[in-house]
């Protein structure tokens, strides 16, 4: 079967619109919403640029905006977030397609292509974000979701990572042959939605069986089974999976809890992990807790992704903990109900956990 997965969108090319790039007034501004931002992140073939194509020519009636990243692991992703001010390099090519969506690549500053897409003035509804070559979408997410620089116009929504149905078993082996760690791992520990894509390839019983691998090592993503890519477009697009306001399907996946804790299917020691504690914890004690895990590596656990609901001493709020990397946040979400039982739930996602001290530093983070 041929695959033109890499096949480009049809389309044509329009200037940049520089018209809006005015100062919003003060009316405006408050009114101004961030635009959400999907990272799609997976293997060359997995079908990355199938998903793009698929939403480029829908009709779905959303504005959306592709920018399709060139830098690249050897530019480096710190390079790329620098906004290099009036005379740096630009966005390379804007291209309008016939649904309304644009199309757009970058070679350097992703920051300034930002933020050029959000002043253009015909709004946009959505920013997805092609990570070519870039094996490892932490760096990227990490910018996005929590960086000043880009002035809170644009949100990170979600991490999005689509696999190869029919090769994934063999990418996930390579560790047995290879000294380096395999994309694919970092990839599915990243993601909050995986796209199982070319199901059509394999059995129905090796489609289970691979979802189960998947959520071996991240049981808190969400998976999706495609052909083609063809996907709901609203389990990619608007999802708010780091929006401390929408608690609600975090909340439900920590109510499965020990079912999240998953045994590690690769030798890899990538795995997921949930632990709990039902009395209330001290929110410094906890900062301090997890800044040695994922700052200091004291325990030498590699910490990918961290989620958790927290009940906090002194508080009548819950906290949601999200951590990328080494990079976290924890904010009140909501006021707890009576009838709730206040429980702390943390979930980890990473490499090389040790069950035994995440419990006890849990535990000595009580009053």
């Amino acid at each position: 079967m041929a695959d033109d997965d890499e096949k480009p969108p049809m389309a044509v090319q329009i200037q940049p619109d520089y018209s809006a790039g005015k100062n919003l007034s003060v009316e405006e501004s408050s009114d101004a919403v961030s635009v959400g931002v999907t990272v799609i992140t997976g293997y060359l073939g997995a079908g990355k640029s199938t998903l793009v194509n698929y939403i480029l020519n829908g009709k779905h009636g959303k504005k959306i905006a592709v920018i399709l990243n060139e830098f690249g692991e050897e530019i480096g992703v710190e390079r790329a977030m620098i906004n290099e001010g009036e005379g740096g390099a630009l966005v390379e090519e804007w291209v309008e397609l016939a649904n309304g969506c644009i199309c757009c690549t970058v070679k350097h500053s992703l920051v300034q292509a930002l933020e050029q897409l959000v002043q253009r003035k015909d709004r946009l509804d959505h920013i997805l974000l092609e990570t070519t070559g870039l094996a490892n979408p932490a760096p990227l997410a990490s910018i996005l979701w929590l960086d000043e620089q880009l002035e809170s116009e644009v949100k990170l929504d979600c991490i999005v990572t689509v696999v190869d149905a029919r090769n994934l078993r063999f990418q996930l082996n390579e560790r047995r042959d290879s000294s380096s760690f395999p994309e694919a791992f970092n990839q599915i520990a990243f993601a909050d939605t995986i796209i199982m894509n070319k199901v059509d390839l394999i059995s129905e019983e090796e489609s289970d069986e691979l979802e189960k691998e998947i959520h071996s090592i991240n049981s808190l993503a969400n998976v999706i089974r495609s052909v083609r890519c063809q996907v709901d477009l609203s389990n990619i697009l608007n999802c708010q999976a780091y929006d401390s306001t929408h608690v609600s399907r975090l909340e439900s996946l920590l109510e499965a809890n020990k079912s999240l804790t998953t045994t590690d299917l690769h030798d890899s020691g990538v795995r997921t992990l949930c632990i709990s504690e039902p009395q209330p914890i001290n929110l410094d004690k906890v900062r301090l807790w997890l800044e040695e895990i994922l700052w200091d590596r004291k325990l030498e656990m590699d910490v990918y992704r961290c989620k958790a609901v927290l009940s906090i001493e002194n508080s009548d709020q819950l906290h949601i903990l999200q951590a990328v990397r080494d990079i976290y946040e924890i904010v009140p979400a909501r006021k707890w109900s009576e009838e709730e039982n206040r429980m702390n739930k943390i979930v980890f996602i990473g490499h090389k956990l040790d069950e035994e001290a995440l419990r006890s530093g849990l535990r000595d983070c009580r009053p």
